[in-house]
């Protein structure tokens, strides 16, 4: 009798412990999704919903957005792991990386996307290096293409982009205007944008416009897993984004400034040193640590 009890007491015990289920297996039920350049849950909606209930049907968990107001909020909210997937760019991603050690999971691949730096074709300039001493207008502070980009090209071709030329942020449009006007003697722009303002231009035809410099094609955006998910978890989000990618595409692309994401690939073999370029690209603009968002 008192062997029979020692075996029901383990076999209860046995069951017990199968019955302890880790957290995040709980959690796993529901992946929490936040997107970094869009603010608001409307816009989120608006932009990725096609996505995400595709996502969920596929993975047979439920998706849900997690809206932050910025990148330092996406952060924090991985950090205290109240994210499990983050979208984000590959700037980004470099301080993602650093702050929480978060895991690349699938790259969002951007035909020609990569930065090119104009001149107009009557400005007798024709190399980086001629363009030292002036003024050079760029984008966005903190976008990978548009601030990143065209200051690794410059010092790429010999340029202490800090020092040699003056800097000049601004938005596309107003940046197009002024290297037509001559206010600038050079462009640093994502060379789709490029090419398509220079096809709706009205007032010059494209042979006005000369790139004297392009960078390589850049590192993808990237959906990168915080590190409480689980590893079992990853790997099943890679396989959805194989086995489905057609669907998933066509999901993505139903949001209006998707359309930058035209002519897709997911690319499950995605890896942190495939940023190492962008991390080079810090290093040229002062911030080696990868340690904060540029602002």
């Amino acid at each position: 009798m008192k062997l029979l009890k020692h075996l029901v007491f383990g076999i209860l015990l046995i069951v017990a412990a199968a019955m302890i289920v880790p957290a995040h297996v709980y959690a796993a039920k529901t992946l929490r999704l936040a997107v970094t350049d869009i603010e608001g849950l409307e816009m989120l909606q608006r932009e990725f919903g096609a996505f995400r209930d595709v996502l969920s049907e596929k993975t047979g968990m439920e998706v849900k957005f997690f809206p932050v107001p910025n990148r330092t909020a996406a952060v924090e909210a991985v950090k205290s792991e109240n994210v499990d997937f983050v979208l984000t760019g590959p700037a980004e991603y470099v301080v993602f990386k650093k702050l929480t050690d978060a895991e690349p999971v699938v790259g969002f691949s951007r035909p020609d996307y990569f930065c090119s730096v104009v001149v107009l074709a009557d400005s007798g300039i024709n190399s980086v290096a001629e363009l030292k001493t002036k003024k050079v207008a760029i984008g966005g502070v903190g976008s990978t293409s548009k601030h990143l980009a065209p200051m690794q090209i410059m010092a790429d071709n010999g340029l202490d982009p800090l020092k040699d030329v003056s800097v000049v942020h601004t938005s596309v449009d107003l940046g197009w205007q002024a290297l037509k006007r001559g206010d600038v003697s050079a462009w640093g722009m994502t060379t789709d944008k490029f090419i398509k303002l220079r096809a709706k231009d009205k007032e010059l035809q494209p042979g006005a416009f000369k790139v004297i410099a392009r960078g390589p094609d850049l590192p993808n955006d990237v959906l990168l897993a915080a590190k409480h998910v689980d590893p079992q978890l990853i790997n099943t989000m890679k396989k959805v984004f194989i086995d489905h990618s057609d669907e998933l595409v066509a999901a993505i692309l139903q949001g209006s400034d998707n359309k930058k994401y035209s002519g897709m690939k997911f690319l499950p073999t995605v890896k942190d040193q495939d940023y190492n370029y962008v991390r080079s690209m810090y290093r040229t603009i002062g911030y080696p640590k990868f340690a904060g968002f540029v602002e």
